[in-house]
């Protein structure tokens, strides 16, 4: 019985054959084959891209101290509105701002405007890092461990801006929340005023009359001032001959 079932086994598989199929598989284009070999394969590990208040740079890499840029071939970047309708400009001076004065400064205009439609703009990024050393150190020995994240702010430059269905009066309250809060001395401005060169503001002045030399004024029409009063002659009574 088993040999008489095994050749009626192998006789039926012979009698078996493959059709070929008329349905072919559809092939990928190039942009599709593409798009397939981009994708990012798992990881449970969140890809590091950094934001505007920590960049995606190593912090055991020392960096300089460094000044903030000053312009003084007559450029007027960065101290316009440029995306958003209103701002926060710096007037004193340059300085460096730590990235959690900025982050305070930001909560505070969320804060502020919770339930407004609006778009925050940033126009600074955190790209210095601050290292320090401990309180009674030695002179020497390196400059210490990494401490905080900072940017460079020249002068009259904007650091935020605001853009939205939002009233003039809470944009600008908003922004005076938020200079309370980073140090220095802040304004308010608005889209379309107009930009500042150093600490010139070119209202009524155009550039090129900055860089005009001054005129020469001639000596004969220079008029000698009258000289002050000696402090003898303001001690000495009137009424002396």
């Amino acid at each position: 019985m088993r040999p008489s079932n095994t050749l009626s086994l192998v006789g039926a598989m012979k009698g078996l054959s493959i059709a070929a199929s008329s349905a072919t598989r559809p092939s990928l284009g190039p942009a599709a084959a593409l798009a397939i070999a981009s994708q990012r394969t798992f990881s449970t590990t969140a890809p590091r891209e950094g934001n505007w208040l920590e960049p995606s740079l190593k912090r055991t890499k020392k960096m300089m101290k460094g000044r903030a840029r000053v312009a003084t071939g007559g450029s007027t970047k960065g101290t316009t509105v440029a995306w958003g309708d209103y701002g926060l400009r710096m007037v004193d001076h340059q300085r460096r701002v730590s990235a959690k004065n900025l982050k305070i400064a930001e909560d505070a205009i969320k804060l502020r405007l919770r339930g407004e439609k609006y778009r925050l703009y940033k126009r600074v990024c955190c790209n210095i890092g601050v290292f320090t050393s401990g309180n009674e150190m030695r002179m020497g020995k390196g400059k210490g461990g990494f401490d905080h994240w900072a940017a460079r702010i020249a002068v009259n430059q904007i650091v935020l801006e605001l853009k939205g269905m939002l009233h003039e009066q809470v944009a600008r309250d908003a922004f005076r929340l938020a200079g309370h809060k980073l140090p220095g001395q802040w304004e308010f401005v608005k889209k379309g005023e107009p930009p500042v060169v150093g600490i010139t503001k070119l209202d009524g002045v155009t550039l090129e009359e900055l860089k005009r030399p001054r005129r020469k004024v001639a000596a004969e029409t220079i008029v000698p001032a009258t000289p002050a009063p000696s402090a003898k002659a303001a001690q000495q009574p009137l009424d002396n001959p």
